[in-house]
């Protein structure tokens, strides 16, 4: 069974030039809920790093990723599927899944 790590960095705070978006935390739901339910021979670990509280226990690479959103490069929710960046801003489910399907979805 493949396996996949997704991690959303996000915060409380909806992010200013993401209006209308759904908030980071339900974001991280529901990403939890629609792929559990698409990829059932796929398995998946979540993460949810809040990166305005959350200092302790972080990569480097989860520091650049911080580093990135801190600096108006990247916007939150932020999502990455094992370490690689997929999607930021206002998450849409295509982006997810094709990237599943090219990159954890093959390796079966």
């Amino acid at each position: 069974m493949s396996k996949a790590s997704i991690v959303v960095y996000g915060a409380d705070v909806v992010c200013a030039s993401c209006v209308n978006a759904p908030s980071s935390k339900d974001t991280y739901e529901w990403l939890q809920a629609i792929l559990g339910r698409k990829y059932t021979d796929l398995e998946f670990e979540y993460t949810y790093i809040d990166f305005l509280k959350q200092t302790e226990n972080l990569t480097d690479h989860d520091l650049q990723f911080i580093e990135r959103i801190n600096e108006d490069e990247l916007f939150y929710p932020l999502v990455t599927i094992n370490d690689e960046y997929v999607a930021d801003g206002y998450i849409q489910l295509k982006h997810i899944t094709r990237f599943i399907d090219e990159h954890v979805a093959i390796e079966q």
